[in-house]
């Protein structure tokens, strides 16, 4: 993992939730963790990260990520055992 990664890591876990955080980044990391992406319906996708799936959503139009998604996100990585 990269310094913009960690960055990124470490923004998804600041307390109040952050909304400004660009969904972009949040995928980069995602595969820089090893997490496999796949497109799904829609604005959809699946990431497999260590043997668990999820669902979410890519914003649009805006590129940032809303606060409830980076809740989950920083819930789920939690639950993994990767925190900044």
């Amino acid at each position: 993992m990269n310094k913009r990664h960690q960055k990124t890591l470490s923004d998804l876990f600041k307390h109040p939730v952050s909304g400004s955080i660009k969904w972009s980044e949040i995928e980069s990391l995602f595969i820089a963790l090893g997490a496999e992406i796949h497109e799904r319906e829609g604005s959809r996708i699946a990431v497999l990260l260590r043997g668990e799936k999820r669902i979410f959503h890519r914003p649009h139009p805006r590129p940032t990520t809303d606060k409830g998604a980076v809740n989950a996100i920083r819930i789920w990585l939690d639950v993994l055992g990767i925190r900044p």
